[in-house]
Formats: C-alpha cells, structure tokens, sequence
C-alpha cells in the first residue's frame, strides 16, 4: 500500500511516499480501507518534533481518518465489513489502510462524505470538550473565539451558537470573518486593525467577554484575558502563532477568572465515557443538519506535503484532507 511518510523530523518538504506494507487486523481489531484522512495544525508540528507526542519514525502524519470496513480479526462481528467509519489514530492516517480497535472505528453519519467525516472527530471533540465539559458555557454567555475561521476555530463559532452563546469570532482577515458569519458568528473582530481587548471591550459595553477560547497564543492572548468579564473563562487550546504566552497572573486574580487547558487527546483517555457522550452529541447535530464541516481544500495523498505547508502558513480556512 501507499503511505506518506516521515522518516526524519524536520519540514514538510521532507515526507516521502512509499509502498509499505498492508497492516492485518488482528483480535478486537478491523482494517479500514481509508478515503479520507484530515490533517491539523498539530500535524505541522508533530513532523518537526515539536507536539507532546513523539511517535516513533517513520510515521504518517494525520491523526483522523474515515473509510471503510475492509476486514476485521477474532472476535469482531464480520458483519461489520462495509461500514463507512471515522475514526482518531492520533497520527499514521496519510495511507492507504489503517487498523485501529473495532470500538474506535464510528459509524460515519449518513449526512456526510468521507472528506468531511474525516474531520469530525479532533476539532469538533476537542472544542466540546472545551466549551462544554472544561468551560461550562452557558445560554446567553458570550464567547470570544480567536483564529475563529481555523479549524478548531470555525467548529468554536458553530459550537458555541448551538449552545446558546453569543459568538463574536476574531480573526486576521475580513475574508475570514465573513466565513465566521456563514458558520452562526454574531459579531466581528478582525485584529489586525485594532486592539483586540478594546473591540472586546466595546462589543460587551465594557462587561467583557465570558468565555475566551484560544488557539493561537502569542500576544493575542493577553489581550484577551484583559478582555474577559468576572468569572471569566479562558480556554487554553493551543498555540498557532508559534509563541506560548506568559501570562499575567495578577490579571487572573483581579478578575477571579478561570485559566483552563484544554488537553483533548489525553482527556478521551481518562474519562472514555464523557468522550463518548460529546460524540453522540456531535453526531447528533450532524444528522440533523445542525453541523457540517467547512472543507477548505482536498489533496491527493501524494500532495501531503503541500497540504500541511498551507496550514503551516496559515492559508487554510476550515478542514484541509487527503484524498485516496
């Protein structure tokens, strides 16, 4: 089989393609036939050695996948052949055939193709578990989203408005923040034109935001904890501008505000059952047309590369996947 792979860290340049060979399912286990494999900010870093895992080389990068049932070991109900599934491998996704445990591979919702099921499961279960099990958000709340027209930003504004919140989306572009608009936002803040705590600021009447959720890090994120009301939140997802911000703690203090990390990849390991709970959720929302994931742009597998750069430059808007 076909498989992108990273035989030595460093840029995306540097994947290769290759025939490895076919991995067999074995007890408890189901081989998928993959269509579609989504790749993520974190697929940038993990290639370079810079994320909190470090597989062992080589590996394929894309951490969600979807496909179907080709095959299924001991133990695993051969009916299951020919189900379309998703499924989160953390990494090994950009190839041909994966085989993960049979309770990891989900029925895909019928409402989707496999280019947008296959970017289901990290963005929208990372920012459930954010806004609903970390943050607690509430109706009538309102929430600040920053990088709002990314991946995990666009699933923040879609998730944040079917949870009842007033959604202000933040973003670098007036391009991007009319594609927040599309999504459910209810307000705009494009901060490259002006200092985000003071737009914030105005577009509360001075009360502050409830909930922050952030991907980005660097400067923004000061700006918007200076921005949160009493009793605010401020989600911890990640770091897109490549700078981990030093926090005042002092400003955490005055405002009684909540500094909560968001680690969805350990998360789903320690509390499955809650997991589970925020899929159906989710899955529930697709089938009823409440959801449906942007899909920025599809490339074949043997353009992985150029699929990553475009996230590494901040090019994207919504999903980017592979094709197969």
């Amino acid at each position: 089989m076909r498989a992108v792979l990273c035989e030595a860290f460093g840029a995306a340049e540097n994947l290769v393609l290759k025939e490895i060979d076919k991995p067999v399912a074995e007890e408890g286990q189901v081989l998928i036939r993959v269509r579609a494999a989504a790749l993520n900010f974190f697929d940038t870093l993990i290639i370079r050695n810079k994320y909190q895992y470090t597989p062992d080389l080589p590996f394929s990068p894309a951490g969600e996948i979807s496909g179907e049932i080709e095959a299924v070991g001991a133990g695993v109900d051969p009916a299951r052949i020919g189900e379309r599934v998703l499924a989160y491998i953390r990494w090994g996704g950009a190839r041909e055939y994966v085989v993960v445990n049979a309770e990891e591979a989900i029925l895909m919702p019928e409402a989707l193709e496999f280019e947008q099921s296959a970017g289901l499961m990290i963005t929208y279960g990372t920012t459930i578990y954010a806004l609903k099990s970390r943050a607690k958000l509430q109706p009538g709340e309102t929430l600040a989203v920053l990088g709002a027209a990314g991946g995990v930003g666009l699933a923040a504004v879609e998730i944040g408005k079917l949870m009842g919140a007033r959604v202000i989306a933040c973003a670098s572009s007036d391009e991007k923040l009319d594609l927040c608009e599309v999504h459910g936002a209810d307000l705009r803040v494009n901060y490259k034109l002006g200092d985000l705590k003071l737009a914030l600021k105005g577009l509360t009447k001075g009360h502050g935001v409830d909930v922050v959720y952030d991907p980005v890090g660097g400067d923004l994120a000061e700006a918007a904890l200076r921005a949160t009301g009493w009793y605010g939140r401020f989600l911890v997802i990640g770091f897109a501008s490549g700078t981990i911000p030093k926090m005042p703690l002092n400003l955490v203090m005055l405002k009684s505000v909540d500094l909560l990390g968001v680690f969805w990849g350990e998360a789903i390991v320690r509390n499955p059952e809650e997991h589970a709970q925020n899929m159906a959720l989710i899955m529930q929302w697709v089938s009823e047309g409440k959801l449906k994931p942007h899909l920025h742009q599809s490339y074949p597998l043997e353009d992985t590369a150029k699929a990553i750069a475009a996230i590494q430059n901040r090019e994207v808007k919504g999903k980017v996947v592979i094709t197969l």
